[in-house]
């Protein structure tokens, strides 16, 4: 248990509720002298600013404690947080689209809506925070809150708060040091069949690979008679790269144009072969690819064996990673009243994306094709003849198109580099004996740099094709006459090109680097108090009402910035974008009744924030209100509902704000405007006339759009090329809001001893969320229902047309769009949570020992929402696919057994893994989900429960060293195989990433040293 300056520091700090029963290996050292040993052990936590100890939590949470990471192995953040059912699984380090930041969305409500803090007080600015940075081996736990969390600690607590806890007061050093690699054995799958089809080579026989480590060395001292506390550490990870290719579940990107269709592979037109096609000539667009048996003849394009590329056989299932954490935690006592703190953490990440070297189509630069001369010594007569036609063996030039991968050369790389520090610091502390005080701040600092690989220079493409025999040596043409000295001829009518040479010398054009750097200044005051001690307390408790007053300002700030080479690119602007917000808060503990016959406990709890942000004109508040009842100390009642806000981030801000006007695109002009029709004129059936229909909306609904009941109808309302004008921005984006209700019980029989069982209903409904959408969301909804919601977005001019030029910044005549707030999402479910202790002895067995067990489960009852006033309620729970994209199954769950030997020298933990079934929205019955009868699947549309099994072991050896084992996913389970991945989950390796083991079986071994 925590005790003296440790329970100060985390009551203070910690901003969760938790009553739980918990593995922690900690306090099992603290019981048996043991380090890793897991045990039991009830925490107890306040979820509010207020630091009373021993109350009782009114909302549910789920905690992570560092013995159960110890046990999974866990090298980063994600794989601890992908196994909790409340997290919406992802790979945000890993897969190939990201940009290697490490982001967490509560039950799949995104990003933005999840608060994440370290020791109670933020990790960073919502645009540019990498939960990465926190090592594994230095946490104490982690707090899993879902619902609503505004009032207690501002915007952004709306789908939940993950709370990372620090190892900070330890004694000593401590090295901590594991590696873990895969170990599958690739058997042949329907991938391989298909696969084979196109001539590539599904991986075969047991791989071991991904290898990845992480090293940690921890320090910490007292001095001053222990006044003075100071602790630090670094800690060293890497990854190496593991390709799609390496697994025979993606050998290939497996598609399938047509429901129940034939399956096939993505292919590429960039092959090792070389394609090659005329833009002039007789052959003018015919396509070639060389001869792959190095014939220096041409064979028709074609997906048969030998002639086929897959594009993404060297994409990552694990990207090659290199990152350094460092940190520092220092306590000062200046009084018995008064502790000054101070935190910092730093990181730098760099993480890769590879992908093959190629020469690209013309049209990535522009429209003008390459040329090559028709007397190139490479080209064969036939060769020749079929490029150049009757102009084949002379000087002239013709226009032609290359593609061309060099398959054996080093792959090309974007890199992403994030780096940053956090810096917290203040004092804390107590008047007297009733109350007490933090006030303090953070500073966060993270900087992202992208830089794309180097392109072919399409000069030296062209140069490098104007080749002329010199003494029988192919010769640059720009060589020869001194343009370019250093030019290398490319044999692009060759197949198997793989000259390094010409690689150094064409891909020399840089992408350039993109750069943003996202700053959090957050500067808290918190005061507590137990009124007991001035006598405010119920007649029938014996606490007293406890409150908490706080006020807070943040300030967030996002640069993006880039190189010039990017800006000439991509057209891009340097932004500084600001926010800033004041707030104040205050929160209520009011025991009505305890220890009474009937009655154990009865307490209210109650909170509320008010908030004023620069970026919007008016206040806004959040607030909370809990209950807790148990009618004996076995049982405990819970309730609480709250509103909770997030702020939109200044990202969100610019695209409201700022203004971009263009043509209307995909729709059929002013739908108040007669419509044009040409028919037959029946005078004279050789000619067409234009005749005019009623408009397709009706007067209401024009009224609605501002439009003058004398024009209704009018033809003048037409817009030219029937293309009206948009303007994208302009808004004032409110902040979402969501109200959070939850319900539960929490079991402790007494006959049960060392049992805890809670059962909880949430609720999570977001009104308002925030989000893009172009103008046809609005003219769509606007044509259909007439509602203010939608028509508000017309703008017309006097004339009532809905035209202007964008070019005059015009204030009327255009259609909106944008970021804005629409409509609705919710998130309802039962949490389920279970913790038991056996000892034993209780069975006879003398010093046997203990085991722990405990159990984590979730059941998404609805997981969707509304996206529009005229759109149809969807629930997503339980289906993958159409408008649920990945998302999570109805039930999953966690239980994991273990057993700890009397002497706290051995333990060893099984966990079992479960997914629930996803079906495919195709056959989910509900048009709301795109479903139709036509469209329903008889294959691919279910994908079974999954059951994964972990076994760890830990020993220690002698008193200071303790040794671990570990299998993930002992059975080298496959994932499950899905054509068209991409549409589902953003990867290409045909399996739904994050909440399934896409590698196979993991082995990790650990060990500890305390000096």
């Amino acid at each position: 248990m925590m005790k003296g300056r440790n329970r100060l520091l985390l009551l203070s700090t910690c901003a969760l509720s938790l009553l739980a029963v918990t593995a922690s290996a900690q306090q099992a050292s603290d019981k048996k002298g043991s380090d890793t040993e897991l045990s039991l052990t009830e925490i107890v936590v306040t979820g509010t600013r207020i630091a009373r100890p021993n109350a009782t939590a009114a909302a549910p949470i789920q905690s992570v404690t560092a013995a159960e990471i110890q046990a999974q192995a866990a090298v980063n953040i994600e794989e601890v947080l992908n196994r909790l059912p409340q997290i919406a699984p992802d790979n945000q380090a890993s897969y190939q689209d990201s940009d290697g930041r490490q982001r967490i969305k509560l039950r799949n409500l995104g990003f933005e809506r999840t608060l994440v803090l370290v020791d109670g007080k933020r990790l960073g600015t919502m645009n540019g925070q990498d939960a990465g940075m926190i090592p594994t081996a230095l946490l104490e736990r982690v707090d899993v809150l879902t619902g609503g969390a505004s009032s207690v600690y501002g915007s952004d607590a709306v789908a939940g708060v993950v709370n990372f806890v620090m190892k900070k007061k330890f004694e000593g050093v401590q090295v901590n040091a594991n590696h873990n690699f895969y170990y599958h054995k690739n058997k042949p799958t329907l991938v391989s069949d298909v696969a084979n089809k196109y001539g590539f080579t599904p991986a075969t026989g047991t791989n071991k690979d991904g290898g990845r480590a992480d090293i940690s060395v921890a320090a910490g001292t007292g001095l001053f008679e222990d006044r003075l506390h100071i602790a630090g550490f670094v800690d060293y990870r890497e990854a190496s790269l593991v390709k799609y290719s390496s697994r025979e579940t993606s050998a290939c990107q497996i598609t399938e144009s047509s429901k129940d269709g034939p399956l096939g592979c993505t292919t590429s037109t960039y092959s090792p072969a070389g394609y090659i096609s005329p833009r002039g000539g007789s052959n003018n667009g015919s396509v070639f690819l060389n001869n792959p048996n190095g014939s220096r003849t041409f064979v028709p394009n074609s997906t048969a064996p030998g002639f086929a590329t897959n594009p993404y056989d060297g994409y990552p299932f694990q990207r090659e990673n290199k990152r350094w954490n460092a940190g520092g935690f220092a306590t000062f006592d200046l009084t018995d009243s008064a502790e000054i703190y101070v935190d910092a953490m730093m990181f730098h990440d760099r993480t890769s994306n590879p992908y093959p070297a190629r020469v690209y189509s013309y049209t990535v630069y522009g429209s003008t094709p390459y040329q090559v001369n028709c007397n190139n010594p490479f080209m064969s007569a036939t060769q020749a003849q079929s490029v150049c036609g009757s102009s084949a063996g002379t000087a002239s030039f013709m226009p032609l198109e290359v593609r061309y991968r060099f398959n054996d050369l080093p792959h090309v790389e974007d890199v992403y580099v994030n780096k940053g520090h956090r810096i917290t610091g203040g004092v804390r502390g107590k008047f007297g004996d009733v109350w007490s005080y933090d006030v303090g701040g953070v500073y966060a600092r993270n900087r992202q740099d992208s830089t794309g690989g180097n392109l072919p220079d399409f000069d030296k493409v062209n140069r490098s094709l104007n080749v002329v025999n010199v003494n029988g040596t192919p010769t640059c043409v720009s060589k020869i006459n001194g343009s370019d000295p250093d030019c290398v001829p490319f044999d692009a009518f060759r197949a198997n090109n793989n000259d390094a040479a010409l690689f150094d010398y064409l891909l020399t054009r840089p992408s350039g680097t993109s750069s943003n750097i996202g700053t959090l200044g957050n500067v808290l005051a918190n005061v507590q108090g137990d009124l007991g001690a001035y006598g405010v307390t119920s007649p029938w408790a014996n606490e007293g009402v406890a409150v908490a007053l706080g006020a807070e300002y943040r300030h967030d700030q996002l640069k993006t910035f880039a190189d010039s080479i990017y800006r000439a690119e991509n057209s891009t602007v340097d932004r500084t974008l600001n926010q800033h917000v004041w707030e104040g808060n205050l929160e209520v503990q009011a025991p009505l009744v305890q220890e009474k016959p009937g009655v154990e406990l009865l307490q209210l709890n109650g909170g509320y924030r008010l908030s004023k942000y620069n970026s919007n004109p008016d206040s806004f508040s959040t607030w909370k209100g809990e209950s807790l009842y148990a009618p004996v100390e076995d049982i405990t009642f819970r309730a609480s509902i709250n509103k909770a806000q997030r702020a939109p981030t200044v990202v969100e801000i610019a695209q409201a704000e700022n203004f971009e006007y263009r043509k209307q695109g995909g729709l059929e002009n002013d739908f108040c405007a007669s419509t044009p029709r040409q028919v037959q004129d029946p005078k004279d059936p050789t000619k067409m006339i234009t005749v005019y229909d009623s408009p397709k909306a009706s007067q209401a609904v024009c009224a609605a759009t501002g439009l003058a009941p004398s024009l209704y109808g009018s033809r003048d309302l037409s817009c030219p090329d029937n293309a009206c004008t948009v303007r994208l921005g302009g808004f004032t984006v409110d902040p979402e809001t969501a109200y959070t209700k939850t319900i539960g019980v929490v079991l402790k029989p007494r006959f049960a001893k060392g049992l805890v069982v809670s059962v909880d209903r949430f609720m999570i409904d977001l009104n308002d969320s925030i989000g893009f959408n172009y103008d046809d969301y609005f003219w769509k909804g606007c044509l259909q229902t007439g509602q203010e919601f939608f028509c508000s977005k017309f703008v017309r001019n006097p004339n009532g047309t809905l035209y202007s030029a964008a070019s005059t910044n015009p204030t009327t005549g255009f259609i909106r769009g944008g970021t804005t707030n629409y409509y609705k999402s919710k998130s309802h479910g039962w949490d389920i949570q279970a913790q038991y202790r056996l000892d034993l002895e209780d069975l006879n067995l003398q010093e046997a020992g203990f085991i722990d067990w405990s159990f984590a489960g979730s059941l998404t009852t609805l997981a969707g929402g509304q996206d529009s006033p005229i759109l149809p309620k969807y629930n997503c729970a339980g289906y993958y696919g159409g408008p649920c994209g990945q998302l999570i199954p109805k039930w999953t769950h966690g239980l994991r057994g273990t057993y700890n030997s009397e002497d706290g020298n051995f333990t060893a933990s099984l966990n079992w893994r479960y997914v629930g079934v996803m079906n495919n929205v195709s056959n989910s019955g509900k048009p709301e989900l795109g479903w139709t009868q036509a469209g329903e699947r008889s294959t691919f549309y279910r994908i079974p429960a999954y059951n994964y099994f972990d076994l760890a072991f830990s020993y220690r050896v002698q008193e200071n060293y303790t040794f671990r084992l570990a299998a993930n996913n002992l059975f080298d389970k496959r994932p499950p195989i899905l054509p068209n991945s991409y549409s589902y989950g953003l990867s290409r390796n045909n399996t739904l990433s994050g909440r399934y083991d896409s590698l196979g079986r993991q082995i990790a071994m650990g060990l500890t040293i305390n000096f």
